[in-house]
């Protein structure tokens, strides 16, 4: 049955009926406290809905449990984050994309929410670093990846 809940309650998400996804995945996550995957699904239910400070609980259930998947502990460190980074809690997200970062060390949507938290967090220069980073790393900086690799570490550098 938790099987089955749960699928159904991810797919009203994806077809875009996501209050009804919430209830559901609240009930399922009453009935299944222990379970990660229930409360990640809970977590993404509720932000999908605009419901950030709703989710928190979820997310760190999510996160203290055992038996997600690789992407979905992944998306939970991201879903976490940001969501923590929109309520303005800015230390926290950081602290949270920290420990995504040290599972899923490299991930450029970590590293990309963890810059938006570092500006918000008063670290423009950190978090401008980091963006360029992450784009000399990319498939986006065609022939200008070692010039922007290398301002990344000398932005502030002039002639």
């Amino acid at each position: 049955m938790r099987n089955e809940d749960l699928a159904r309650a991810v797919r009203l998400r994806e077809e875009g009926q996501g209050e009804q996804a919430r209830q559901l995945l609240v009930e399922l996550a009453q009935r299944h406290p222990g379970d990660a995957e229930v409360a990640y699904q809970a977590a993404w239910a509720h932000d999908a809905l605009g419901l950030e400070a709703e989710a928190v609980p979820f997310y760190e259930r999510a996160l203290a449990g055992e038996g997600l998947s690789d992407a979905d502990r992944l998306g939970a460190f991201t879903g976490f984050g940001s969501t923590l980074r929109v309520l303005g809690r800015h230390a926290d997200a950081l602290e949270t994309f920290e420990r995504g970062l040290k599972e899923f060390p490299g991930d450029g949507a970590l590293r990309t929410f963890r810059a938006m938290a570092l500006h918000n967090a008063g670290r423009s220069a950190e978090a401008v670093t980091t963006l360029l980073q992450v784009v000399a790393e990319s498939d986006r900086a065609g022939g200008y990846a070692p010039a922007i690799a290398y301002y990344a570490d000398h932005l502030d550098e002039t002639v």
